[in-house]
This record gives C-alpha cells, sequence and structure tokens, in this order.
C-alpha cells in the first residue's frame, strides 16, 4: 500500500462512533524512552545470522495478503528452524491501524505476533466490511486476546503511546525512504520482491546469506 500520511495522527483518539479511514536507524533504535510497549517485537532464534525485518500497517490488504499467503510459509520454513530472525515494525497508515497497533503492543511480548495475524486474517471483517463500526470491532478482537473494554478506552487515550509510535515510524520512514507497506529489509539490505512469494522472498534471504 503506498503511503500518503501524517495528517492521521492530528484527530487524536478514535472514538467508537467513528468511521474507518478508508535519527539514523538501527535495529535497536525504537525510541522507547522506558516504554516496554516500545520494545522491539521479534520472532525466531537470536542466533540467527540473519534478520528479516518486516514495515507493516494493519489496515494495508497487501499486507494481509503477505501475512495470510506468504509469512505461514516463511515462519515453517525459515524462522522455526533457526535460519532467520524476524523483527516486526509497525507503519500504520491511518488512524485505525495505529489504534489496532497500540493494542497489539498492549499485550505481552509473546502474544504480539499471533494477535496481529488474527487481525490479518480477519481485517475485511473488522477494518473493511460495510456498516460496521471498525473501532468496536477491534474492541471486540481485543477482549478476546485479555483487552478489557476499560483497558481498551484507556490504550485509545494514551496520547503519549500514539506519538511514540508515530514518531519511530517518521524515522523509519524518513531514513529509508519507506514509501509502500509491506516494506521489507534484510539484515541492512532493502527486499523489494521479498512480499511477491516465498520463493522470492526465500532468494532475497540467500543473497544476505
Amino acid at each position: 500500500m503506498t503511503i500518503g500520511r501524517r495528517a492521521f495522527l492530528a484527530a487524536g483518539p478514535l472514538l467508537v462512533a467513528s468511521a474507518s479511514i478508508p535519527r539514523a536507524w538501527s535495529e535497536g533504535a525504537d525510541g522507547t524512552a522506558g516504554d516496554l510497549r516500545m520494545t522491539p517485537r521479534v520472532i525466531g532464534s537470536p542466533d540467527a545470522k540473519i534478520t528479516v525485518h518486516e514495515w507493516f500497517s494493519l489496515t494495508c490488504t497487501h499486507c494481509a495478503h503477505f501475512s495470510e499467503t506468504i509469512f505461514p510459509e516463511v515462519k515453517t520454513k525459515l524462522i522455526d528452524t533457526g535460519k532467520i530472525r524476524y523483527r516486526f515494525h509497525d507503519f500504520p497508515l491511518d488512524q485505525l491501524a495505529l489504534l489496532a497497533a497500540m493494542v497489539a503492543r498492549s499485550l505481552p511480548v509473546e502474544r504480539y505476533e499471533s494477535f496481529v495475524s488474527s487481525l490479518f486474517s480477519s481485517q475485511m471483517q473488522w477494518a473493511f466490511s460495510q456498516g460496521v463500526d471498525p473501532v468496536a470491532e477491534l474492541r471486540k478482537h481485543a477482549a478476546l486476546a485479555g483487552i478489557n473494554s476499560a483497558e481498551f478506552d484507556r490504550i485509545n487515550a494514551d496520547d503519549a503511546f500514539r506519538e511514540a509510535i508515530v514518531n519511530k515510524q517518521d524515522r523509519d520512514g524518513a531514513f529509508l525512504q519507506i514509501n509502500s507497506t509491506p516494506h521489507f529489509r534484510i539484515n541492512e539490505t532493502p527486499a523489494p520482491d521479498a512480499s511477491l512469494s516465498y520463493d522470492d522472498f526465500a532468494k532475497a534471504v540467500a543473497k544476505a546469506s
């Protein structure tokens, strides 16, 4: 999904009644400022010589396609076998994706990836269905993951947390020249074809070996 962004931040917390809105980078630079919710979200062996970075938006249909059709094979063949380490970078393209990222990062670290995967697999239902309130649908997904309604509201009202995610996004986007999602880097090298198919992803990984 091509990026046209930044203005969405100004609106602040999303309301239940709202409608869907159709410094040098390094691996450790998340600008955490002591907030554990901003620590890296990584799966795979810490001993893997190759780290794949993905920047994604939870309302990006291309990101959802990758998550559903390519990532499962990546996980089975490359992550679970210890060949690569995989790091997720939130890069929300609208207010709804930003709130979804805030909710995902409020879960225990070990549950982040599965929650993100579940949102991608049901993206058309919670984010884009006609006649539904996407924030209310996201609230339901959060409840199933263990975040009650009061906690969901606290997350939504946390402007410092919201700004921390966007500030990191701005740093990454500017320094790495990210202009679409999903965006991949393998170690320090851009991998523009990684989302096309598992074979293309594997070839990009092989080049970095």
